[in-house]
């Protein structure tokens, strides 16, 4: 496993990466409604991009159709978005978008509830993301790749959630997917020493109920095999001597 150091001035780029990145976030976010379909999102996300001067990093890689991975419900990761996926009152909707900005990416997800969702489902979301924050204070120099692992793992299981375990975190700069993986579970203490300029894409993938999934045929949508909800929350993160740096908050 080779992880990649980033210079000042490499994480300075991802920076400007990450910005824009939540710029196409925050552009989607007011559209995230009862009655739109996961196609609308789509097309306000490759608009805000070429705006921006962005390239979308997912679309055609390895295939993929879109500049969105947008997952609802039970759907976990890589849902593609569809005219026909109208968004309704209680869903939940992930929407995962990462950009290439002079060659260097920037990846992030946020889960968003569609009107009043359940309060179960609103905790879901709440632990989740509270989860991907525990994880982001564990990003300091000296500490162990576990150590962020198990941030996540103990939080969400604690509330009897399932922490999904065939996807994982992952290191990104030049390329989207970089050594090391960052599993969602694992013991504290353990793995790869945390460097000062290494960068991560840290993703808590967490299930109402149990933590197995499966691919749909189109092999690219990831289900809940219980059909619980799914949520799905991640920043790209940069670990310096000053402590954790946010790049896409």
């Amino acid at each position: 496993m080779a992880i990649l150091i980033k210079s000042a001035a490499e994480i300075e780029k991802m920076r400007i990466s990450g910005a824009i990145l939540r710029q196409v976030h925050n552009t989607i976010a007011p559209h995230v409604v009862p009655g739109a379909s996961t196609m609308d999102l789509e097309r306000i996300a490759v608009a805000k991009i070429a705006e921006l001067g962005a390239i979308a990093a997912f679309k055609g890689y390895h295939g993929f159709p879109a500049a969105l991975c947008t997952s609802v419900n039970n759907e976990v990761v890589h849902g593609m978005p569809n005219e026909k996926r109208i968004l309704k009152e209680g869903d939940i909707l992930s929407i995962d978008c990462g950009c290439i900005v002079d060659g260097f990416y920037s990846d992030a997800a946020v889960t968003y509830p569609i009107g009043k969702v359940s309060h179960a489902t609103q905790k879901l979301l709440s632990v989740t993301q509270a989860s991907l924050e525990a994880a982001i204070e564990q990003c300091q120099v000296g500490g162990r790749l576990g150590d962020i692992s198990a941030a996540v793992q103990d939080l969400c299981e604690a509330q009897g959630f399932g922490v999904v375990r065939e996807f994982v975190g992952h290191g990104i700069g030049r390329a989207m997917h970089e050594d090391p993986q960052v599993p969602n579970f694992g013991p504290a203490g353990k793995g790869p020493r945390l460097k000062a300029g290494m960068v991560l894409a840290i993703e808590p993938m967490i299930n109402a109920g149990k933590p197995e999934v499966r691919v749909l045929p189109d092999g690219w949508t990831a289900v809940t095999v219980d059909g619980s909800y799914s949520a799905h929350f991640e920043h790209t993160v940069a670990i310096t001597k000053d402590g954790p740096q946010v790049l896409t908050r």
